[in-house]
């Protein structure tokens, strides 16, 4: 009987012909210059990417430095790419009358690409509530989807029964806001575009904007309707007697514009003058109202006299 050979632990193929620093270099991330027309943008992207001062700045940058900080991307099923992280990177780009942007291309799955996406766009120094709402949002779900957790109050039970922990709480550990936190933002997915508007520019307080987002669409439009007529936005203790009252299926029109009416209206908007820089027209310790009278007088009388100028033959 003829004797078996020993079993031979070889090296790949590769290996035999490559040096160990190329060998590093294939498992290291790679940065491409990819076409911006084959780069397609996040579904449903979150965050907003304005043309406003900020974006010009950046698009100086470009223009004269290039983009330091390579966007992120994956590739899709139909052998385009989609934007992970880099938004403002590509628009700057495409203002700047660039091509190609350098990208890291990763290996990523839609759930993994939607925590990648989010988990960058935090990072952003100004961030809109109704951002961070449908970020959490789109993070918790995916996160749901990998653990395979269902999204009703019966799991979330039987995991913490269990010691595990919800999607939720583990989102809570990787975010800057705590769990109870990211609770109200993602509750603020269920306002209505006008209300949600309310809360992004600070006229909304985020507790209102939690209860409200408990009434239907439908008495959401009537409530920001009333709330453009009336210029007065709800208290919590109001938005909560809406709630209330929607419940139980009393609210309407007339019992909206019945609170509203109890709240103070919305502050008027006020433009400040430095002091210093009209203090040489008035003696000192003049009071306030008087400084205000004296220039409304003033500009009064100069546009009369604009007017009267533009009147002569």
């Amino acid at each position: 009987m003829p004797k078996k050979l020993p079993t031979l632990n070889l090296p790949p193929a590769d290996s035999l012909f490559s040096t160990q620093e190329e060998r590093d270099d294939t498992k290291r991330e790679k940065v491409q210059e990819i076409p911006l027309s084959e780069i397609d943008p996040f579904p449903e992207h979150p965050f907003q990417v304005k043309q406003d001062e900020s974006m010009m700045a950046m698009v100086e940058s470009v223009k004269a430095f290039g983009v330091q900080t390579p966007a992120i991307i994956r590739r899709k099923d139909d052998g385009r790419y989609e934007l992970v992280s880099g938004h403002r990177r590509k628009l700057a780009c495409e203002l700047a009358g660039l091509d190609v942007m350098p990208c890291i291309v990763r290996g990523l799955t839609p759930d993994e690409a939607v925590i990648a996406m989010v988990d960058a766009n935090l990072q952003r120094e100004v961030i809109l509530p109704s951002e961070k709402a449908r970020s959490y949002k789109m993070k918790l779900e995916a996160m749901k989807r990998q653990q395979g957790e269902r999204a009703d109050l019966t799991s979330a039970t039987v995991l913490q029964k269990s010691g595990q922990k919800t999607s939720r709480e583990l989102l809570a550990e990787n975010s800057p806001d705590s769990h109870e936190q990211i609770r109200k933002y993602i509750r603020l997915t269920d306002l209505i575009p006008p209300v949600l508007e309310l809360v992004d520019s600070g006229k909304l307080a985020m507790r209102s904007a939690v209860e409200l987002s408990y009434l239907p669409p439908e008495q959401q439009q009537t409530l920001a309707e009333a709330i453009d007529s009336e210029e007065a936005v709800p208290s919590h203790a109001q938005a909560a007697k809406l709630r209330q009252f929607s419940d139980n299926k009393r609210l309407d029109n007339n019992v909206i514009l019945s609170i509203l009416q109890e709240e103070a209206p919305l502050p008027v908007e006020q433009f400040k003058i430095p002091k210093h820089s009209i203090s040489r027209f008035f003696a000192p310790h003049t009071p306030a109202e008087k400084i205000q009278e004296t220039i409304v007088k003033a500009l009064e009388l100069l546009r009369k006299q604009e007017q009267a100028g533009k009147a002569k033959p």
